[in-house]
């Protein structure tokens, strides 16, 4: 399989996962149970998870590995700010804090820091292209995501984007889940927050597997292993990127099963199915994205970047590929 076919799988992954998962945003497991037994069919268009990574895979087409953080914020300030006459629609809070702080004149890594948003999943969600960039070098690729992470984040949010970078630099190389897992612990430390749900996390999931299968118990275990319960808000990247991990090891690494099951755990459902349709699809390349799902990915909209609308996630794909 080549590199263009995994890319291709990635982000086409992604963008299923994330239009898949945007009904179920915010809603709990019963309420998913409750309306649609399984989620399975893509109702409606992706969010500013698939925008966002557009745009990161952007930033790696023109610097490569030379990126910065101040080549990030350079192009928020050309590309992103001067297009915002309203309300940044669907933005996450991470992003409209980090808008602020650049409007401000302030540089990372104090955009990332001046807002109390930087434990936020808005890296993990934009992070596969780096690991599309950097096929079986999760430590490069988690470099380059934290350069991007600077801007906007701090703390757990990087370390965040840096695992899911990680893993998906494993799986363009053919890991398996287990070394894909492996691969998003190796460049976090191991006693961050991160770090520690991820483990506990897929500890559930291996020990679900070697018990009667029970869906709705091993979603309920995930959930006691790791959300937040007393928060208000769901996009905490610890707990986002150890549910989508604890998915593509629950799928097998398959597309469907994973972003199924990913996307039924609720909370942040759209970047946690875009998470583990991003690694999933590059583990198994194009062909592994449903053909029905892929059906549904059009160019996007821009409706949270207007910069990137009418860019379609498989030609971003191919660019980044043809960087290899």
């Amino acid at each position: 399989m080549t590199y263009r076919h995994k890319a291709r799988g990635c982000l086409l992954g992604l963008a299923a996962g994330d239009a898949l998962g945007a009904p179920a945003e915010n809603l709990s497991p019963s309420e998913i149970r409750r309306r649609w037994g399984r989620l399975t069919e893509i109702e409606g268009g992706g969010t500013d998870d698939t925008e966002y990574a557009i745009f990161a895979a952007s930033l790696l087409v023109r610097h490569g590995h030379a990126l910065t953080s101040a080549d990030v914020a350079e192009a928020y300030r050309r590309e992103i700010i001067p297009r915002i006459t309203g309300p940044m629609r669907g933005a996450g809070f991470s992003e409209l804090g980090t808008v602020e702080a650049l409007r401000r004149g302030l540089e990372p890594p104090l955009t990332g820091l001046v807002h109390s948003h930087g434990w936020s999943d808005g890296l993990a969600m934009r992070a596969a292209p780096y690991g599309v960039f950097c096929p079986g070098d999760p430590a490069e690729a988690a470099r380059l995501m934290e350069q991007d992470g600077l801007v906007s984040g701090s703390g757990e949010g990087i370390l965040g984007g840096r695992a899911v970078a990680g893993a998906v630099a494993a799986a363009m190389c053919g890991a398996s889940v287990q070394d894909v897992v492996r691969a998003a612990l190796s460049v976090i430390p191991a006693d961050s927050w991160t770090a520690r749900n991820v483990v506990r996390a897929t500890e559930q999931v291996t020990e679900q597997a070697m018990g009667p299968a029970d869906e709705a118990a091993l979603v309920e275990a995930l959930h006691e292993a790791v959300v937040v319960r007393h928060y208000p808000w769901t996009d905490v990247a610890p707990e986002a990127v150890a549910l989508a991990l604890a998915a593509v090891l629950a799928g097998d690494g398959d597309v469907e099963a994973s972003v199924t099951f990913g996307v039924s755990l609720g909370r942040d459902a759209d970047t946690i199915g875009a998470i583990a349709g991003a690694i999933a699809g590059a583990m198994r390349g194009e062909d592994g994205v449903p053909e029905r799902w892929a059906a549904r990915i059009g160019s996007v909209t821009g409706k949270c970047l207007p910069v990137v609308a009418g860019r379609h996630v498989l030609d971003v794909a191919d660019e980044l590929a043809g960087g290899l």
